[in-house]
This record gives structure tokens, sequence and C-alpha cells, in this order.
């Protein structure tokens, strides 16, 4: 299976607005959340002689790239799972299971999204605020973009915990994480 991250970006673009179930809105939201990354990583190697420790700050940005990018397409594989269990005959004892199983991953996925864009924009509003100030704009617009992120992710790990009558545990989560990113992202936008 080729990774959506492998298409040109028009490719991908035209494969979220095709009548295809997946990529969908949790792989917009990790895909933001991953630009938001990028974002803070650039910014952060702009700053080193603002910022003690912008290197160790672009680094960790890189990381969470990197993760946001891999849950583009394990939030595509999450869904498909989720689509297949549905589509389980409603006689098979195991559907239920399997329903519940596939909406427990399909919620995860975008709550590790709202703790990964909950880090992003706390880092994007410290380089708002004390990094290059030539990049403060790109700094604020990781801050954003981030927040975007997470509460999109954050209203699909309520749908999917709602769906599969799931503990509010990832929800809570996920709000927490959220309000986090809000946060950041009004802290990063008054500096």
């Amino acid at each position: 299976m080729t990774s959506s991250l492998d298409l040109p970006v028009r490719q991908f673009l035209d494969e979220v607005a095709a009548r295809t179930p997946a990529p969908g809105g949790g792989g917009a939201a990790a895909l933001t959340g991953a630009l938001a990354a990028g974002l803070v990583a650039m910014a952060a190697r702009f700053s080193a002689a603002q910022l003690p420790g912008a290197g160790e700050l672009a680094g960790r940005a890189d990381q969470l790239r990197h993760r946001a990018a891999e849950l583009v397409d394990e939030d595509a594989e999450a869904y498909t799972r989720v689509l297949a269990a549905f589509g389980l005959p409603r006689a098979d004892k195991q559907r239920g299971g399997r329903i519940r199983e596939a909406l427990e991953r399909a919620a995860a996925i975008p709550q590790e999204m709202t703790e990964i864009a909950a880090q992003v924009a706390e880092m994007a509003a410290q380089l708002a605020a004390a990094g290059n100030p030539n990049l403060r704009g790109d700094s604020i617009s990781a801050a954003l973009l981030a927040e975007a992120s997470a509460r999109s992710a954050a209203c699909l790990v309520d749908i999917n915990v709602a769906l599969g009558n799931l503990g509010n545990d990832l929800s809570r989560r996920a709000a927490d994480a959220l309000a986090a990113a809000h946060a950041a992202a009004r802290k990063a936008t008054a500096e």
C-alpha cells in the first residue's frame, strides 16, 4: 500500500476531495499537525541566536512532525477497519467485538494527534515570544495550525467514543490536550 505522504501534494488533495472514505478528516488533522511541527522546526533553526536550546526544540519538532505524518496513513487504516467491522453480517457473533476494537483504534489515533498538536502549539508559542522575530509569523501560523489539528482530532475522538460507547478516558485526554493547544495558540497570538 502506498503511503498518502508519498503522493504529490496536488494528488493528495485530490484524494482527500474524492468520493472515497480515506484520506479524510483524520488524515487532514494529522497532516495539519505535521505542517505545524515543520514550521516550528524551521523557526527554531532560525532562532539559535535568540533562544538557547533552539536546536533541541527543532529536533523535538522534527520527531513530532514524523509521528504526525505517520498518523495520516494509520488513520486511514483504522477507518478502513471500522468500515470492515460494520460491514460484517449482523449475525456474526464477533461483529460487536470487532466494531468496538476498530473504534477504539479509530479513537486512539486522533487522541494521539491532539497530544502532538498540544506540544507543537506550546513550542510555537515559545518561539513566537522568544525566537527569531523575523519568524514570528511562522511561529504564530504553527500555533494556529496545531490548534486546528487538535480541535479536529478531538472531535473525531468524541465521535468514535460515542459510536463505540467507549469509556470517556480518550475524550477527556483529547479535551485536555485541546485546551493546552488552545491556550498556547492564544499565547502565541497575544505576544
